[in-house]
């Protein structure tokens, strides 16, 4: 495995909920990563974020490792879940509420 993939495995394995994002949750760069903040935010869970724009490597090594072409990108319990498109059909549905009930994940504080 190369090291950005490591780096990727790593970050994925040791946080319940990660976002693949461009920027922060704070001040998101993109409509899309903002828009899967709000759903986060909405969920009330605890996750952590990773601004690819801080590092090109882990930009283009999530999207291979994944073998997903956009970004953002949801992870929840080491699973890759989708981007933001994927993020809020499974909101609106109500499963990602369930999703993250399932797998146990933490509610933010």
């Amino acid at each position: 495995m190369s090291d950005v993939k490591q780096r990727i495995a790593d970050i994925v394995e040791q946080n319940d909920v990660v976002l693949f994002m461009k920027g922060t949750p704070l001040f998101p760069q993109c409509g899309f990563s903002n828009r899967a903040v709000s759903i986060l935010d909405h969920c009330g869970v605890s996750y952590e974020s990773v601004d690819v724009l801080q590092d090109m490597e882990i930009r283009q090594g999530i999207k291979s490792y994944s073998d997903w072409p956009t970004i953002p990108q949801l992870y929840v319990k080491g699973e890759f879940v989708g981007g933001s498109d994927i993020m809020m059909e499974m909101f609106e549905a109500g499963e990602l509420q369930t999703l993250m009930n399932e797998k146990g994940v933490a509610t933010a504080d």
